[in-house]
């Protein structure tokens, strides 16, 4: 056994002291609809939802083996690895700092307060994360503590390669293929180094937050421009540059870009027919069998689904997401006559399973024409067409805006 898979061990047990290992389920509803055994790694069921806590406990434990003395731990986080941190400061008993962005949501302050109790201490700094990093690195500095990384640590890693560990144990075997998310990597990382070439392995990010695919492209970590920050779990701009060591040899083509819309539509898949609440990030592996269906027939292939930190006032707009990805929901602008009967007309022109789930004017004038914003909300993608064509044939010009970002920012 390499001197990594033993330490990943090792740390596994240890952490049976703080948790019980988080279910291996098999699933019949994506084994049937995929013809494969497919298995649930459900890190959304830990203590705090996500599998963040496992580096931090592995980090801390070391810490405090060497040095007894340690007592203040500093982390920069606006969720899950803030969580994870300030339960495990709770359970060792040290103190700790959690620098949070002033922008994060009052439920995910809330929940690492509540996680750490009188042991933490939550200081909002900076609009954007790289302020509140560089704040939380500055006091740690000053303080003299020790600073937790949400990923880029070895022992975090090896942390987060516990994950591994249960699997096989879990499964009496190892798997055919495994499909993880990527963020920073820690978790990616820390489960390929544990099962080697023995397992074909998946990595998914989220279309917005390709931060993978870019260091691949360059040889080493690049920064992105600019991130979609929906799948917050996973929406990294730079992997960190020890995860990437571990992950620079895997092909380009097992790494795939998840569109956000897409990832909608599984979290609502597995809620509505599963009961299983998942964060963007969490749903990030099962969204991703779609892509590889094809690899995975007849093979037993595990999911980790990495957490279930949903705040469930963020549900309309996932419908929205997944409605307009499905293609059942589009939003126009409706070019329409103003003289009277013209609404009546269009009314008309609607199928009977066409629903209007937004009418609005933008313009009111004494033109000839005025311009209305129209959703429309129907049974099937394909009823669009039909409706399209009544609408061009009945002399109404009109201009589809369902995936024009900057309008539906404003309009939607």
């Amino acid at each position: 056994m390499s001197d990594f898979r033993t330490k990943s061990r090792r740390a596994e047990a240890a952490m049976r002291e703080v948790f019980e290992a988080t279910p291996l389920q098999l699933n019949a509803h994506l084994s049937q609809r995929f013809q494969a055994e497919i298995y649930l790694k459900r890190e959304d069921l830990t203590p705090v939802r996500s599998y963040k806590l496992r580096g931090a406990f592995n980090a801390m434990r070391k810490v405090l083996a060497a040095e007894p003395a340690r007592s203040l731990f500093v982390c920069a986080s606006a969720g899950n690895h803030a969580q994870g941190v300030a339960y495990m400061c709770k359970h060792f008993g040290v103190k700790g700092v959690i620098f949070m962005p002033v922008t994060t949501p009052q439920q995910k302050i809330f929940k690492t307060k509540v996680f750490g109790g009188d042991a933490i201490e939550v200081r909002l700094v900076g609009d954007y994360f790289d302020d509140t990093l560089a704040a939380s690195q500055a006091f740690c500095t000053e303080a003299g503590g020790t600073f937790l990384s949400p990923f880029d640590d070895e022992d975090v890693i090896e942390g987060q390669a516990s994950v591994a560990a249960e699997i096989e144990t879990q499964l009496g075997r190892t798997p055919d293929h495994i499909i993880l998310p990527v963020g920073g990597g820690g978790l990616a990382s820390g489960v390929r180094s544990f099962f080697g070439d023995a397992v074909q392995n998946t990595l998914v990010e989220p279309a917005g937050g390709t931060s993978l695919k870019a260091a691949l492209a360059a040889g080493q970590p690049v920064k992105l421009p600019k991130v979609d920050g929906f799948v917050d779990g996973a929406a990294v701009a730079q992997i960190g540059s020890k995860t990437f060591q571990r992950l620079a040899d895997i092909a380009p083509a097992d790494v795939i870009a998840a569109p956000e819309d897409r990832i909608c539509a599984t979290m609502l898949e597995m809620l509505n027919v599963e009961g299983i609440v998942l964060e963007p990030a969490g749903a990030l592996a099962v969204d991703a069998l779609v892509d590889v269906a094809a690899q995975i027939k007849g093979k037993t292939v595990v999911c980790v689904t990495s957490g279930g930190n949903f705040d469930f006032e963020r549900l309309p707009e996932v419908k929205e997401r997944a409605l307009r990805y499905s293609g059942v929901k589009k939003y126009f602008i409706l070019r329409l006559p103003q003289r009277p009967g013209a609404l009546k007309d269009f009314l008309n022109i609607l199928g009977p399973e066409d629903d209007i789930a937004r009418f609005e004017y933008l313009k009111k004038s004494a033109r000839n024409f005025g311009s209305v914003l129209i959703g429309i909300e129907t049974s099937k993608p394909e009823n669009f067409a039909l409706l399209f064509e009544r609408i061009a044939a009945a002399g109404m010009g009109f201009q589809d805006i369902t995936n024009d970002e900057a309008l539906a920012q404003f309009l939607i």
